[in-house]
C-alpha cells in the first residue's frame, strides 16, 4: 500500500506486494524501553525471530518526519544511542512528522502506522493502560482507545503490571475491544504470567485467533484485537515477587512529582536496579515470545482464505 507520509523498507515492500506475512515492531522500546547495547541488540534478535517464524518483520520510526516502516541496521544503530528523539503516540505523530522530527513510536502510533501500510499484525512488550490513581490523574493510556479504532491485531505479554488492571480490563471491555489470552484463562502481567484476573477470552492456536480476527471484519466491527501472550515458565517473575517493588517505585515516581509518559521509563528503570536486572532479561524473553506468536498469527491470517464459517447452517 503506497501512502506519501511512508516510506516502506524493500523487503517489506514486496511482502506487502505479494500479500506475504508482516509483523510490525515499535521503536520505543530502543529508545526509551531498555539500555544501551541490550536495546539495539534486541531489536536485531525480534526480528530474527519473526523472520524465523516465517513473516517479514517491520520496525517503525520516524526519521526527519518520514514515516519508516523497516528500518535499515544503521538507523537501528543510530536510535540505539540517539538523543531528543520523541516519543510518539496518537496526538503526537502528527507533530513530528509536520516538523520533519525523529521519533520512536509507542503501541498506539505503531498500530496507526501499521495500518496505514497495510499490516495486521504487530508485536509489542506489554500495552499500556489505565494508571492507578486515575480517579485523581485522568491518566489512561492512548493505547487503549487505539485498540478500539485501528483495525491492527496486537501481540502482547498484557498490560504492564504497574498499571491498575482491573480497570483496564474493565475499559477495554467498555471500550469493545477483544482481549484474548493464548492458551490461558488467566490474564498475563507483562514480568508475570498470572495478574490474577481471569482472562476474557481464550484462544489456543494461531489458526483460532485468525478465524476470530476474520469474523470479527466480516462483522464490521471495527479496531484492533488484543492477544495476551504469557511467557513462558522459567523466565517470568511471579506476580507475588514483582508487587511490592513495584508499591515501592510507584511511591518514588508520585513523590518526585512523575507524570504523564515519563512515569513508565522511570519505573522501569527503577525496577531494573532494584531487580539487579533481572527484569530487563524477562522484558527480552517476553517480547521474543510475542514476535514468535506474531508471526504464526500473521501467516495463519495470510493463509486463510474466504468467509468465516457459516454456523447457522451447520
Amino acid at each position: 500500500m503506497s501512502h506519501p507520509l511512508i516510506d516502506l523498507a524493500p523487503d517489506v515492500r514486496a511482502a506487502l506486494d505479494t500479500r506475504a506475512p508482516v509483523v510490525a515492531l515499535e521503536s520505543t522500546i530502543i529508545t526509551h524501553g531498555m539500555p544501551y547495547p541490550q536495546n539495539v541488540e534486541t531489536a536485531r534478535d525480534v526480528e530474527a525471530v519473526v523472520r524465523d517464524n516465517g513473516a517479514v518483520p517491520a520496525t517503525i520510526a520516524v526519521i526527519d518526519g518520514r514515516i519508516r516502516v523497516g528500518l535499515p541496521d544503521d538507523l537501528l544503530d543510530w536510535l540505539g544511542t540517539a538523543t531528543d528523539i520523541l516519543k510518539l503516540s496518537r496526538a503526537d505523530l502528527p507533530y513530528a512528522v509536520a516538523s520533519r522530527r525523529h521519533g520512536s513510536t509507542t503501541v498506539a502510533a505503531t498500530m496507526i502506522c501499521a495500518q496505514l501500510a497495510g499490516i495486521r499484525v504487530f508485536a509489542t512488550g506489554g500495552i499500556g493502560g489505565v494508571h492507578r490513581g486515575v480517579e485523581a490523574t485522568l491518566d489512561i493510556s492512548a493505547d487503549l482507545d487505539e485498540l478500539a479504532r485501528t483495525p491492527v491485531v496486537v501481540v502482547c505479554a498484557g498490560a504492564k503490571a504497574i498499571l491498575d488492571l482491573p480497570r483496564t480490563l474493565e475499559y477495554l471491555e467498555t471500550r469493545g475491544v477483544p482481549v484474548v489470552s493464548y492458551g490461558t484463562d488467566r490474564f498475563p502481567a507483562f514480568w508475570s504470567r498470572d495478574s490474577g484476573l481471569p482472562s476474557p477470552l481464550r484462544r489456543d492456536t494461531p489458526e483460532d485467533v485468525a478465524e476470530l480476527v476474520r469474523t470479527k471484519e466480516a462483522l464490521s466491527l471495527g479496531g484492533g484485537l488484543l492477544v495476551a501472550n504469557p511467557m513462558p515458565p522459567a523466565d517470568e517473575i511471579p506476580a507475588a515477587e514483582i508487587a511490592g517493588l513495584i508499591e515501592a517505585v510507584l511511591a518514588q515516581a508520585t513523590a518526585a512529582g512523575i507524570t504523564g509518559k515519563a512515569v513508565t521509563p522511570f519505573l522501569l528503570s527503577r525496577i531494573l536496579a532494584l531487580t539487579g536486572g533481572r527484569s530487563l532479561s524477562t522484558n527480552i524473553a517476553l517480547v521474543k515470545n510475542n514476535a514468535a506468536l506474531a508471526a504464526h498469527l500473521a501467516v495463519a491470517l495470510q493463509v486463510s482464505t474466504g468467509p468465516p464459517p457459516d454456523h447457522a447452517a451447520a
